[in-house]
């Protein structure tokens, strides 16, 4: 069998990764497009918050299952796994004519789109010594910011010269693409094609792709437009019977795949992996479907958080009773403990700026929106060269020198920005803020990695890589709803103060106070983040690499036979 090429590997993972993360930031300039293609009109822009948090639920809620599974099973096949399921839930999206389906392709795609992070991870830590993980890190924490740049600026491009749709069938595209490059630079997948399976599966997804587009053709003609027609009052394409025969193959080829992978999803617990999905899941929608003008906790919080508190204290009891839980005992502790809070002040310190930048930009300093997101372009590409030059100085130094000294720098920009007016971003200083706070929190990202990856066994490198992206995602989420609702009430209080509210320059002024306690919030967390990183260690740690190892792939008799809690077969 042949062995991989790390660097080619790495870029092509690193590039799917990219695209996932693009996608998180995609839908900005299309969604009332998105909207209007699935019959909303711009009134019931609440309607569509699932657009958005849909994907951030599939992107968080299941990655730490992904990690598991790929920890127990080859990476490579997780990566592809992973890249099929963003494929089908690009295409379910582009051929979406109603609000569900369009939903339910945004919650595949994100659960594709999730784990490709921590199998990616993963993969590096497979092909790159403790002591040399620094740049490959940093190269995927740049990509993954990088991401964040492109997608917007994909998502324009496209809709200059097409409508929504077609970003997503790109999106499907560039999925095929990239796994084909992944099965050549990976050395093949060592086994022959299931093709009963990939049979059903291209037939059911053949069936369902004709259903969601519904041509004209065949709706229209009087001998095959029955299979098309919807059942009793139901307006949605599958709700028909061509539609119900798509769905139930689809059906079949997942039973056909899964039976055989029973045995490793049965050592990943299943049980905790649900518990944990409905605590994430349940967070994530508290906080992304509120709406910041108004709560900080959504109609749907006050049931919701109770549900990931029940979730959570459950798994508590099962990870103790369990003889191999989701999350192998003694996984989160000492450095990697450290790690994940120091991802998710990261978290906290990135959606700050992502989402109030902009804000800021439009109160003082251009009334366009495309120049408000150039200001924030100064911020976004500074991230990535961070990660980059984090993952270099990861070579003379310690994971904890380098985050603490990034995450110090953009505590010390944040509360520079918290003192920014009207005028301050027509200067040169405003630029170079923007980039050391960008540099700071790129800084952090390959030795938050490093360190949680050194920490954890070779068994566990997949379920910490989806813990720290858990960690920096919850961090985004929980941090912008808390850092909003301070804001808002200093907003308040300032309104309150003004005789005249009618006076729009005062009103702009409350405005930017209202920003102001969003940087000095995240400055705080970004400073909080500096003080947690020490832990991590300030020298670089002199570990001896281990002789290198073959690269092989785990068969099924490998993985039924060897006892729960081994190594990886290498």
């Amino acid at each position: 069998m042949s062995t991989p090429a790390p660097r080619p590997l790495l870029a092509t993972a690193s590039i799917a990764v990219a695209l996932a993360a693009a996608d998180t930031y995609v839908v900005v300039l299309a969604l009332t497009d998105m909207m209007a293609g699935v019959g909303l009109g711009v009134d019931a822009l609440q309607r569509a918050t699932p657009i958005i948090s849909g994907f951030l639920l599939g992107y968080v809620a299941v990655l730490p299952l992904i990690g598991r599974i790929a920890d127990l099973s080859s990476r490579q096949r997780v990566l592809l796994w992973c890249l099929a399921i963003f494929v089908v839930g690009s295409a379910v999206t582009a051929l979406a004519t109603d609000l569900p389906t369009l939903v339910a392709g945004r919650v595949v795609q994100g659960v594709g789109g999730g784990g490709l992070v921590p199998a990616t991870l993963a993969i590096v830590a497979d092909l790159w010594p403790a002591d040399r993980r620094g740049m490959p890190l940093g190269v995927v924490g740049a990509v993954q910011e990088l991401g964040s740049v492109l997608g917007p600026l994909l998502g324009a491009a496209v809709l200059a010269v097409s409508d929504w749709r077609m970003i997503f069938w790109l999106n499907a595209i560039l999925g095929v693409v990239l796994a084909v490059l992944i099965v050549r630079t990976g050395g093949g997948l060592g086994a022959r094609p299931r093709w009963g399976p990939l049979v059903v599966t291209a037939v059911g997804l053949a069936v369902t792709g004709l259903a969601l587009a519904a041509p004209d053709a065949l709706t229209t003609s009087v001998s095959l437009g029955l299979p098309f027609v919807p059942f009793g009052d139901a307006t949605a394409r599958l709700l028909t019977p061509i539609g119900v025969l798509g769905l139930l193959l689809v059906a079949v080829a997942l039973v056909l795949w899964v039976r055989p992978a029973l045995p490793v999803l049965r050592r990943s617990d299943l049980l905790g992996a649900v518990l944990v999905a409905t605590a994430l899941g349940a967070v994530i929608l508290t906080f992304a479907a509120a709406d910041p003008a108004r709560e900080v906790v959504g109609p749907l919080g006050y049931v919701l958080l109770p549900v990931a508190a029940l979730a959570t204290l459950a798994y508590a009891v099962h990870h103790r009773r369990s003889s191999a839980p989701l999350i192998p005992r003694g996984l989160v502790r000492g450095r990697a403990l450290v790690a994940l809070v120091v991802s998710l002040s990261v978290g906290v310190a990135l959606v700050a700026v992502v989402v109030d930048v902009p804000l800021l930009a439009r109160l003082i300093h251009t009334d366009s929106e495309t120049g408000a997101a150039l200001v924030l372009v100064r911020f976004l590409v500074a991230v990535p060269a961070g990660a980059l030059l984090g993952g270099w100085l990861l070579r003379p130094l310690g994971d904890g020198a380098v985050a603490t000294v990034g995450l110090a720098a953009a505590s010390v920009g944040l509360f520079v920005m918290a003192t920014w007016g009207r005028g301050s971003l027509d200067t040169v200083a405003s630029t170079l803020i923007l980039a050391l706070v960008g540099v700071g929190v790129g800084l952090a990202l390959a030795p938050v990695n490093n360190a949680a990856l050194a920490q954890a066994p070779d068994e566990a490198h997949g379920t910490i890589s989806a813990l720290v992206v858990v960690a920096r995602m919850v961090g985004m989420v929980v941090g912008l709803a808390l850092l909003t609702a301070i804001g808002l009430h200093q907003y308040y209080d300032a309104v309150a103060q003004i005789p005249d509210r009618t006076d729009t320059a005062a009103l702009v002024d409350a405005a930017i106070v209202q920003v102001h306690w969003v940087f000095r919030g995240a400055g705080v967390a970004a400073a909080v983040g500096a003080l947690v990183a020490l832990g991590l260690g300030l020298r670089r740690h002199s570990l001896r690499p281990p002789p290198p190892r073959p690269w092989r792939r785990i068969t099924r008799t490998q993985r039924e036979g060897s006892p729960q809690g081994s190594p990886r077969t290498r």
